[in-house]
């Protein structure tokens, strides 16, 4: 089983100490870091976050969100083989030509690191400030998704679409991934579809087996409509080990998950996150590996 760090990110109050986070779960025996990204947080919102029971995101508008391509940079720069995932860039509120860009250059830097996720998103008003439409954002997803590609494959890129009019150009460097992993977030709308369509990888919001096990059925019913095997798309879930314990991590393997994301305040227990995650390399994640 993988296991993951999620968020480097968020929080943190220096760079030193986000570079600090990464360099200590490579040296302890992580997988994997991941981020969170939000560009701006409204002092107040209307829009209800579907995974929390009061509809609101846990975090205040004076949280430090660093951008999670610039976070994991710097997080690359520093690192030698612990993989970077962005759990999840919202794509349609975003330029798709500087995504793709950043995204390629961000996997040349870390010499084929990166995993892209990516959602769709759900704070209305952070699209307003961008200047983006909340409306059919699920449409302009899939169709920056399938232009992004193009521009990754090193190829003349033609894309001509309701959003898109690309003609005539190349974007190096590509990816030194090929492809590069696509990860495709979230549980709502037609997020199975768009995962077993799309994606690499589903990044379940999720924090117990009961969650991700009453899921499953949804996205193994998206793989038959597009006749795609469930076993070829990696799931990564959401695991607190101090309120599921190490048993269940065997569970999560018999339904099919290859990667497990602790929570970074999970460790930390309100004391220092490197010292939880000191324990947890050497009580826990020596074992699984």
């Amino acid at each position: 089983m993988k296991v993951g760090l999620i968020p480097v990110n968020i929080g943190v109050k220096s760079v030193d100490r986000m570079v600090g986070l990464a360099v200590h779960a490579e040296k302890v025996g992580f997988e994997s870091v991941w981020t969170f990204e939000h560009v701006m947080v409204p002092v107040d919102y209307a829009s209800k976050y579907p995974y929390s029971a009061d509809g609101k995101m846990g975090a205040t508008p004076e949280t430090n969100f660093v951008d999670p391509l610039i976070a994991l940079t710097a997080v690359a720069a520093s690192t030698k083989r612990v993989r970077l995932g962005t759990g999840v860039n919202i794509l349609p509120q975003t330029n798709p030509l500087y995504l793709a860009k950043q995204a390629a250059s961000l996997d040349f830097v870390s010499n084929g690191r990166l995993m892209l996720g990516l959602g769709v998103g759900w704070l209305q008003e952070e699209f307003a400030a961008l200047g983006v439409p909340f409306e059919r954002r699920g449409a302009r997803a899939d169709d920056y998704l399938a232009a992004m590609r193009k521009v990754w494959s090193g190829e003349v890129v033609e894309h001509d679409s309701e959003f898109l009019s690309w003609h005539g150009f190349k974007s190096f460097p590509v990816p030194v991934q090929n492809p590069l992993p696509i990860v495709i977030g979230g549980s709502k709308g037609k997020a199975f579809e768009r995962v077993a369509r799309f994606a690499d990888g589903w990044y379940a919001p999720t924090a117990t087996i009961d969650q991700l096990a009453a899921l499953l059925p949804k996205l193994d019913a998206a793989c038959r409509t597009v006749g795609r095997d469930r076993k070829t798309i990696e799931i990564s879930a959401m695991w607190v080990p101090a309120m599921e314990g190490p048993d269940v991590v065997e569970r999560y393997a018999e339904l099919g998950v290859s990667r497990l994301l602790v929570p970074l305040p999970a460790l930390a227990m309100g004391g220092d996150p490197i010292e939880g995650m000191t324990k947890f390399g050497e009580e826990t994640l020596a074992k699984l590996g």
